[in-house]
């Protein structure tokens, strides 16, 4: 029997694959109206302005990381792991990175070009935002249809409860708590500091369903790990515009651990994958923050990456979007997000909240 052919687009952020890409990079992200929501006659020259203060700072962080980000390298392997993990379909994985190559126009041509029975877009950001995977899907979106794909595609916008995404990322977190336990004094407590990508309180204001779901996927990791009497707490890195963001940001966490005489855990829940915001702004930057205030103990949690167990609940969650047949899916069927969330995709199509 001839397995059907099933594209599946992995969605990520992307970034700079030399020291000369950082600054193009870094404008291309900017130069996102889903990223810097000013006008647009105002926007390219903002965005410049913005890009060229970073490059330095971006320069000093892809440094440490050898020049580069190692973003495509890990998602080409989850790609691959992927591909192994659903042998009942003739599956090829394309990457469509966001503001660095590979990017959708390219993805597109080549899906086109190999011509599958199906395409599902799968964003590798657990958690819907207008900001990320809702720019994503609309670079594809345009992208497709400058390539003339025109093929039967099964959209899903997130899956920030789902079981097995639960599952997997609890499993990985339950061991680097047992880890940092062992390790740490038995009398000095450790608290979990969930750390995620921050946004602008305007775009959260504007309907934006992130922090919700984040804080879904927060409560749903904690009840998966059933420690009785966990501290933990969600705080938020990464700021990049002088607007207020939403908080607590990962910084005052950091203090409050050091005022409480606790250890910490960072376990970056917004990221599948390792890049330079867990490699250097968690491992390096928070690291010597912390260290030089005097914190009891600094861990930090893997992400994802190729951990079988996750690759498991992607596959999974190709499987149970595609019987649902082409068009917009939630990791549970329909619209998950409450009625005051206006950007969620669903809402936008016109489905009504639960």
């Amino acid at each position: 029997m001839t397995r059907s052919k099933l594209a599946i687009v992995l969605f990520n952020l992307g970034g700079p694959d030399r020291p000369e890409a950082i600054k193009p990079f870094l404008i291309n992200l900017f130069t996102d109206p889903a990223i810097l929501r000013v006008p647009f006659f105002v926007r390219p020259i903002l965005a410049r302005i913005i890009a060229y203060a970073r490059v330095k700072p971006a320069t000093a962080n892809y440094e440490i990381l050898g020049g580069k980000s190692p973003l495509l390298e890990l998602t080409q392997d989850q790609a691959r792991a992927l591909e192994l993990a659903m042998p009942e379909h003739d599956v090829r994985c394309f990457i469509a990175m966001r503001y660095w190559h590979p990017m959708s126009d390219a993805a597109a041509r080549e899906v086109r070009d190999w011509n599958p029975d199906q395409v599902i877009l799968l964003p590798l950001y657990p958690q819907y935002s207008t900001t990320t995977t809702g720019s994503s899907f609309t670079a594809w979106r345009e992208a497709a249809a400058r390539a003339g794909l025109i093929k039967p595609t099964t959209t899903l916008c997130c899956y920030h409860s789902d079981p097995g995404f639960v599952a997997a990322t609890a499993a990985m977190l339950r061991w680097a708590y047992d880890d940092a336990r062992a390790k740490l004094d038995p009398a000095i407590p450790l608290r979990i500091l969930f750390s995620a990508h921050g946004l602008p309180e305007t775009i959260i204001e504007r309907g934006d369903p992130y922090q919700s779901q984040m804080e879904e996927t927060v409560a749903a990791v904690v009840k998966q790990l059933d420690i009785p009497g966990l501290d933990h707490a969600i705080c938020y890195q990464s700021r990049a515009t002088p607007q207020k963001w939403i908080g607590p940001s990962t910084e005052e966490e950091l203090e409050r651990a050091v005022h409480d005489e606790t250890a910490v855990l960072i376990s970056p829940i917004a990221f599948v994958s390792e890049h330079s915001e867990t490699l250097v702004e968690l491992d390096v930057e928070y690291r010597e923050l912390a260290e030089k205030a005097g914190i009891k103990g600094y861990f930090r949690a893997p992400a994802q990456n190729s951990d079988p167990g996750f690759i498991a609940a992607l596959a999974d969650l190709v499987r149970t979007s595609l019987a649902r047949g082409p068009g917009l899916c939630s990791f549970a069927g329909g619209r998950t997000c409450a009625s005051k969330h206006r950007d969620c995709p669903h809402a936008r199509a016109g489905t009504a909240a639960p």
